[in-house]
């Protein structure tokens, strides 16, 4: 099976203890450091990373637990996530390639299961959330970071610019749709929060080398958006001279039932 996150790589029933709006606003870093303090890991456990990337988050957690394991599908994103790893030190971090459709570990393995911006790459949500589950540990938890989908009138026109500029991305899913995953299999949720990230369009676009004329074509909608134009679903603004949005990221934290 092909994972299309490969090419580059309230709430339904959820017994939840509330949903927290977060009003404050974060950089990239500081809402990973933030993460970590909130996920609370212990020294003790052994934590798994799910189509990790260049592996950000199992890093930023390493200092923090006995063992992380990074899986992504991309040799290369891998790679990068080995280099910087062995830059900061980190020992108790390995890293292992493969699909997060089809994780290569056994039942109730991990003390700990964490995907950060993956989610919106994958064609159906419910396969990589079982195959995380499975391999979670009874109480152990498990961790989601994605971004949130816009308002449902604007979702379509949002992911069509998504995939304008990266055409790994298929869907931003909304909270709803995350509720009900978590739902199915009774999770106990610590934490539900949705936090907005500041993002420069230039520098998301920098990031997947989106070629020039699609560049020019979404600087247009957006700037048509800003205008009082037709809506992008992004909200963006100026700033600086500059074009700006703000993601809104699910921060996700669910407990696994005992039985």
């Amino acid at each position: 099976m092909e994972s299309q996150i490969e090419k580059v790589r309230k709430s339904f029933g959820v017994q939840a203890r509330g949903f927290e709006s977060g009003s404050m606003s974060f950089s990239k870093q500081e809402y990973l450091d933030y993460t970590v303090r909130k996920i609370g890991l212990e020294d003790t456990e052994n934590v798994l990373e799910v189509a990790a990337g260049t592996c950000a988050m199992g890093r930023a957690v390493s200092p923090h637990v006995r063992s992380v394991t990074c899986l992504d599908a991309t040799h290369e994103m891998l790679r990068v996530g080995m280099e910087k790893s062995r830059e900061a030190g980190l020992h108790s971090i390995e890293f292992r390639q493969g699909l997060a459709e089809e994780l290569p570990f056994e039942d109730s393995c991990f003390d700990a299961v964490m995907t950060r911006l993956s989610f919106h790459h994958f064609r159906e949500m419910e396969r990589p959330f079982e195959e995380m589950h499975r391999v979670l540990r009874p109480q152990g938890k498990l961790v989601i970071i994605d971004m949130e989908a816009a308002e449902e009138t604007l979702r379509e026109t949002e992911d069509r610019i998504e995939t304008m500029r990266d055409s790994s991305h298929v869907r931003n899913r909304s909270r709803a749709e995350f509720s009900a995953l978590f739902s199915s299999r009774h999770y106990e949720m610590e934490c539900c929060e949705s936090t907005r990230i500041p993002v420069s369009l230039d520098a998301r676009m920098e990031l997947t080398a989106t070629p020039s004329e699609t560049r020019a074509e979404i600087v247009r909608l957006m700037e048509q958006d800003i205008g009082g134009g037709a809506k992008t679903g992004f909200n963006p603004y100026l700033k600086d001279g500059r074009i700006f949005f703000d993601q809104r990221w699910c921060l996700w934290i669910g407990v696994k039932p005992a039985s």
